[in-house]
């Protein structure tokens, strides 16, 4: 993990697709300044980025891209979520502080110290998530001047089994969970979804996760912006937790790919 690495990077695609798929939280890469704030050691750490990370999505996302009609655009965040989480809000509204993973996680997924209480996120939030922000605006910015609208489809997985940090953990875990937006996640674009995610034994909705990440600058304020956040039940497609990708990454890059299509 003392590798260096971009901190996020878009990757082009067809100048008439409205669509970004955006890749959050699939990396482990933890620059060495900021592992220096980290209180595990080796094994704990990866022991927890086994839990925390979505593993393998960004190559799902760039397998889907590939076999779309019409190439979308992929941002992808090449950082570990344990350095910033780019999809909480930065500030008080943030309702996972109160198991210690806001903007800057303190707490590990088990509810264990994994920075110190009182650390000062404010570097962080300077030197990772405000520039990582403003690229994405950018991103559909530039989707919504070249094509009229926007659609950020979030690229996400998630564990099998509850795990202790999660705060609505105790509804259905169906193998594919769409969050939703009351104003940017029209109808339409889930049933969409629905029908392109059909073959994988059940689709719930904001169940045990909800909500999709639109760039503040036009959260709540600009409907051209739609957003869909696909949360895939890990063993659909690896083995969990941490472990190799399967068959079903291509199953799921397939069915992907169709939703971007249909929403293109």
């Amino acid at each position: 993990m003392s590798r260096a690495a971009a901190p996020f990077e878009l990757l082009p695609g067809a100048g008439d697709s409205p669509v970004i798929l955006h890749v959050p939280h699939s990396a482990r890469e933890i620059p060495p300044g900021v592992r220096a704030g980290i209180l595990l050691d080796d094994t704990a750490l990866a022991r927890e980025l086994d839990h925390i990370t979505d593993a393998h999505t960004a190559a799902l996302a760039d397998l889907a891209a590939e076999a779309a009609s019409v190439k979308p655009w992929r941002f992808v965040n090449r950082l570990s979520r344990l350095v910033i989480d780019p999809e909480r809000f930065p500030d008080a509204r943030e309702e996972m502080l109160a198991v210690g993973m806001g903007a800057v996680y303190t707490r590990t997924t088990d509810r264990r110290p994994l920075r110190p209480a009182d650390t000062d996120p404010q570097p962080l939030l300077r030197r990772y998530f405000h520039p990582y922000a403003r690229a994405m605006t950018a991103a559909v910015a530039d989707r919504l001047a070249a094509t009229g609208r926007a659609v950020v489809l979030d690229v996400h997985s998630y564990p099998t089994a509850r795990l202790p940090y999660e705060l609505h953990g105790d509804g259905p875990r169906p193998p594919i969970c769409l969050g939703t937006d009351s104003f940017h996640t029209p109808p339409e674009l889930v049933a969409l979804a629905r029908e392109a995610f059909a073959g994988f034994g059940g689709t719930g909705v904001d169940s045990p996760f909800s909500g999709a990440y639109v760039p503040l600058e036009f959260y709540g304020t600009q409907q051209r912006v739609t957003a869909l956040m696909v949360e895939i039940r890990r063993d659909t497609y690896m083995t969990e937790p941490g472990g190799a990708a399967g068959p079903g990454l291509t199953l799921l890059a397939s069915a992907l790919a169709a939703l971007v299509d249909a929403v293109t």
